[in-house]
């Protein structure tokens, strides 16, 4: 019972996060609609801030593991999938759950580097870069760290432009430029 209020109360926190940030969202209001006492946040977390952590460690499994099986189910060889995370990142901007970048949001009220939270968001950012830099490595490139780098960049300049923008076509844009840079790579 206490690992599902403690699983209830951060799925809500991330949800509230995600909607409405991380410092205008208060204790108070994440205790409310969880429908838990203050008692039980502070069984579980130390500060708000552990709870961020907790919300952001969710989300971040969660979506690499999604974004990883749309990617492979969308194309069957590496070469492929390079190209294939910009249709799976449309298919996230089209969603009702897109509300921008939870990392990119998190690291933007949390700019400090040495701040945890920030860490966390890079960690984040570093684990989809591998993933990428996997699939330049199973594809051939001659360099595949660096083509990884260049297509996390289009990948955030593409959520960035469609968050903040709201520029519909943001992940076809960046897949016209993805299309570029993988042949370079692997020719």
């Amino acid at each position: 019972m206490a690992s599902s209020r403690r699983e209830h109360l951060v799925d809500t926190a991330l949800e509230l996060f995600s909607r409405e940030g991380y410092h205008a969202t208060g204790i108070d209001r994440i205790l409310a609609e969880a429908g838990v006492a203050k008692m039980t946040l502070y069984n579980h977390f130390k500060s708000k801030d552990e709870l961020i952590l907790a919300a952001l460690r969710r989300r971040d499994e969660r979506f690499r593991n999604w974004f990883m099986r749309a990617v492979e189910g969308r194309a069957k060889t590496p070469r492929a999938r390079l190209l294939a995370i910009f249709d799976v990142l449309q298919e996230w901007f089209d969603s009702k759950e897109f509300n921008g970048c939870t990392f990119i949001n998190a690291s933007a009220e949390f700019g400090r580097p040495d701040d945890p939270i920030h860490g966390a968001c890079a960690e984040h950012q570093q684990l989809v870069q591998g993933y990428l830099g996997e699939l330049a490595a199973a594809a051939g490139a001659t360099d595949p760290e660096a083509l990884a780098g260049q297509l996390m960049l289009l990948m955030e300049g593409a959520i960035v432009m469609r968050h903040t923008a709201g520029r519909r076509d943001a992940a076809i844009k960046a897949r016209g430029a993805a299309e570029i840079l993988v042949e370079r790579a692997l020719d």
